[in-house]
């Protein structure tokens, strides 16, 4: 999971250029045709959410601790619900809404496998 944090965090941090640059492309889009407008500003979050989810991912890479996989799935969790529901116009930002919710099952993942083996080495410990 070490490898994964830390390539999902690179990526998460480049793919978040693009989803700005394609927000403002959607925001200019939406004010010229009297759009619904809302492209932009859900763009705008994802693109947020997806450069501190990278980050927590970056730093969190060799922790054992719940805290940076909780982090990390309320981050990505909420962009994906963002990206599939508050697209507007911008419909791309659903395809960052799957990258979100792809990187928050894995670190449910991760999540509940450090949590078998930190149990495992307090049963080894009592022994």
């Amino acid at each position: 999971m070490k490898n994964w944090k830390l390539v999902s965090g690179i990526l998460s941090i480049v793919l978040a250029a693009f989803v700005f640059f394609q927000s403002m492309a959607s925001g200019f889009y939406d004010s010229v045709s009297n759009g619904d407008g809302t492209g932009m500003a859900s763009g705008a979050i994802v693109g947020l959410l997806l450069i501190a989810g990278g980050i927590v991912s970056i730093v969190t890479k060799k922790s054992t601790t719940k805290g940076g996989n909780i982090a990390l799935i309320v981050l990505y969790g909420i962009a994906a619900l963002i990206g599939f529901f508050a697209s507007g116009s911008y419909s791309d930002l659903q395809v960052w809404g799957g990258w979100c919710l792809i990187c928050a099952v894995i670190a449910v993942i991760s999540l509940v496998k450090n949590n078998k083996n930190n149990k495992s080495k307090v049963e080894e410990k009592e022994v």
